[in-house]
């Protein structure tokens, strides 16, 4: 039987910070990615500021080289929109502190918006005053795309109470109320 014990390694006194970012800082190479890592992270968020909600989330910082700041957008009409945008997103860049003279798009399709929330389902069930008025509704219409739509709401509503509407198939003819069949 083999056994080994594990020793979980503690962050030494002079490694600056038991966090991860902190170790990172501690190589030259990990130290400048880290760096540039956080610089776009920056003006990510400066750049996402001056957007409008919806648009915050269709773009990623590619690079930064001598004042132009080159940015992948999600569509090309998110770059049609963003170029709109452009002066006030610069304006607003350079007002943090960043000399920035250019903004340059270009397009990835896979990065795509976030989805859409939908507004929740706000829906009722129709009392017995409802399906009244709707029963008068139906009396009143001329046959026709309406009255066959309130015919079939009727009859949706209805099938529960034992009760269906028979669409009126002329004008002066009144729907008449039938069991509801039963499938076989």
């Amino acid at each position: 039987m083999v056994t080994s014990t594990f020793r979980r390694a503690r962050p030494s006194a002079n490694s600056g910070s038991s966090h991860l970012i902190g170790w990172l800082g501690n190589d030259t190479q990990a130290a400048s990615v880290l760096a540039t890592a956080q610089l776009h992270i920056k003006i990510r968020t400066a750049v996402s500021a001056a957007l409008p909600a919806a648009m915050r989330g269709a773009f990623d910082v590619i690079k930064i080289e001598s004042n132009i700041l080159t940015l992948t957008v999600s569509s090309a009409a998110f770059a049609a929109k963003f170029r709109q945008l452009a002066p006030r997103v610069t304006t607003h860049i350079q007002s943090l502190g960043w000399n920035m003279t250019e903004i340059k798009l270009r397009v990835h399709g896979g990065m795509g918006l976030p989805p859409a929330s939908k507004p929740p389902r706000e829906a009722r069930i129709l009392d017995q005053q409802d399906l009244r008025s709707f029963e008068d509704l139906n009396q009143q219409l001329r046959p026709g795309p309406l009255a066959d739509a309130v015919a079939r709401l009727l009859r949706h509503h209805q099938a529960s109470n034992d009760t269906a509407i028979k669409q009126a198939s002329t004008h002066g003819e009144k729907p008449v109320a039938h069991p509801p069949e039963k499938n076989k």
